[in-house]
């Protein structure tokens, strides 16, 4: 403390300015604001052009999306959004992460791709988020990147339809009520710690998004202090239709007009590598998870909400489902849904980057509208210009060399309860950095112990259940687990305790501040109770070794036994490390 008095004192006032100017500069995407193909393709040769050092770091995506939630037809009048009683302004948000919207991307340095496409990229993304930001990054611009964590001990699980199933079927952790006295009972019942209690992750990225200009702070509404052309000019994320089902004329129809950030940086870790550079031409190529769900919601005579349940789940690229629908308990958001005397009901819940609808049935729904903020995706980029001392002197080293780190995936299939796993993944990758593996409950046909949406969807795929963006399904351990790199071993002893040693040994610290070993600096989301239910991460360091070995292709093979009472499968990111050389000056490989 003494030597932080002394060194406050002796800072001069002012330090001389190493940039003179900064601009950010902003460009559009390629598609014209039609994303019917589910690609985003965006090409940087503006910015080459323009002279200047772009920052790439700093670089973000401004993505339009649309969340649309409408009845499948006027039969009845059975959904009320528009009336304050049975208002659904939390009926539906979106899982953790606004770049689970993207499924996988490449990107081409003058021609050539030096990121490959990796299908499932956001499961590996999230987890580094997960284990990189702090609760402080969480708080002060979570809102900005749609981020917040899902609750790992709100999820409850339904193995069977039926008309108490209130949250859905399968893994659900969509409640959303915020239950003051989810931890009140302590007595007269087994431990279900906040099951059903409220998932305060889900909550949050619903209010990131949900605003409502009728919505009523004290007196009046929220529409007396800000327009709603004011809304739009901002790009505010707000409640953009809410129109009530009329029996046999006009369908009910409710949608969020979102404006979604996502850095560069995020994405990929080139993007955190690259240096400043002038003349840099990328094509930065996404494939896009554009989501449809069928929704059918019970309800009794009386009525009070009972069955809530998925039909069918439409991902043109096969990725996560980025929406989620809440729970129908009392209080939580879809409560309210069904709302009229249907004893079945039946609703389209889609999420669609650019403009308008992707859903061709809900498209042409009467009533449906647009995104009302935007409806192209741009890139946001600030460029910089030097004071001429310091641009000499980095201009005095123009060739750079950008390390980052690339990734495969490999997928292990269908491992029965407490069945062995022993799989080769791969007979050679050099530059080895570090393996993460996902467990999810299989749904696969004809599983044994297999999950109750195995005729539907994945469970990354479920509009109740947040695995693939961020969660992993509950409960899913390894046991005896080990990784084997080229016939070696790379934990000590083979695993037999994950809740202590996977935790301990691997994930906590991975990714953070000074491993986290700097008591008062650190960072990671992930505690050992969340990796006990939620967030079964298990991640291996590969990249201890002699330079000499780097480029050596290596095998990996993954073992263990199946620790979970279902069926399971494992998604394995293989991360390994590579390099290219650029002139700063130029932006050409050299």
């Amino acid at each position: 403390m003494d030597k932080v008095v002394f060194d406050l004192s002796q800072e001069l006032d002012s330090s001389p300015n190493i940039f003179i100017k900064k601009e950010w500069i902003n460009i559009l995407d390629q598609q014209n604001g039609n994303y019917q193909g589910n690609q985003c393709i965006i090409e940087t040769s503006a910015l080459s052009n323009s002279n200047k050092f772009m920052n790439y770091r700093e670089a973000y995506i401004a993505m339009p999306l649309l969340l649309t939630l409408s009845n499948t037809s006027a039969a009845s009048a059975d959904m009320a959004p528009a009336t304050a009683a049975t208002s659904l302004d939390y009926v539906m948000g979106l899982k953790n992460f606004y770049g689970s919207m993207i499924h996988s991307f490449t990107v081409d340095f003058q021609g050539t791709t030096i990121v490959q496409q990796t299908p499932f990229t956001s499961m590996y993304n999230c987890f580094k988020l997960l284990t990189t930001l702090s609760w402080n990054e969480v708080y002060s611009f979570g809102s900005q990147i749609g981020f917040y964590p899902d609750d790992p001990l709100s999820w409850t699980y339904i193995s069977a339809v039926s008309t108490t199933a209130l949250d859905g079927l399968g893994t659900c952790v969509n409640t959303n009520l915020n239950s003051t006295g989810q931890y009140a009972a302590t007595t007269g019942a087994f431990n279900t710690y906040a099951s059903g209690a409220g998932n305060v992750g889900f909550l949050q990225r619903q209010q990131f998004i949900n605003f409502d200009l009728d919505g009523v702070p004290v007196t009046g509404t929220y529409a007396s202090l800000i327009p709603e052309t004011s809304v739009k000019t901002l790009w505010k994320n707000y409640i953009s239709q809410k129109r009530n089902a009329n029996a046999g004329t006009t369908v009910g129809v409710i949608q969020i007009s979102v404006m979604a950030t996502i850095y560069l940086r995020h994405l990929h870790s080139f993007f955190d590598k690259i240096p400043l550079a002038k003349g840099i031409f990328m094509k930065l190529t996404f494939n896009l998870n554009n989501t449809s769900c069928g929704i059918t919601k019970t309800t009794n005579a009386t009525p009070v909400s009972t069955g809530l349940t998925v039909t069918s789940v439409t991902t043109a690229v096969g990725g996560v489902n980025p929406l989620m629908i809440a729970s129908s308990r009392t209080g939580c958001g879809s409560a309210s849904l069904n709302s009229g005397t249907s004893s079945t009901s039946t609703y389209i819940a889609s999420v669609a980057v650019g403009g308008r609808v992707l859903d061709t049935a809900q498209a042409n729904i009467t009533g449906v509208g647009t995104n009302t903020l935007a409806s192209n995706v741009y890139l946001y980029i600030p460029a910089y210009t030097f004071n001429p001392i310091y641009e000499a002197v980095m201009l005095s080293s123009p060739i750079k060399e950008i390390k980052y780190k690339d990734l495969y995936l490999y997928q292990i299939t269908n491992i029965p309860a407490s069945g062995t796993i022993n799989s080769l993944l791969t007979n050679g990758v050099s530059g080895l950095s570090e393996i993460v593996i996902i467990p999810f409950h299989s749904t696969s046909a004809g599983t044994t112990n297999g999950h109750p949406l195995a005729s539907v969807c994945s469970v990354y795929q479920s509009p109740f259940d947040t695995a693939g963006c961020g969660t992993t399904s509950p409960l899913c351990h390894i046991n005896q687990f080990q990784v084997v790199v080229s016939g070696q071993n790379a934990i000590y002893n083979t695993q037999q305790h994950a809740s202590i040693e996977q935790y301990n040994h691997h994930l906590k610290g991975v990714n953070a501040i000074n491993g986290n070993l700097t008591e008062g600096i650190g960072s990671g989301l992930i505690n050992s109770l969340g990796f006990d239910n939620l967030y079964c991460y298990y991640t291996v360091n590969l990249e201890r070794m002699l330079p000499v070995e780097e480029q050596v292709p290596k095998s990996v093979i993954v073992q263990g036994l199946n620790g979970s009472a279902k069926s399971c499968d494992y998604f394995c990111f293989v991360a390994y490390r590579t390099s290219i050389k650029i002139s700063i000056l130029e932006g050409v490989r050299v």
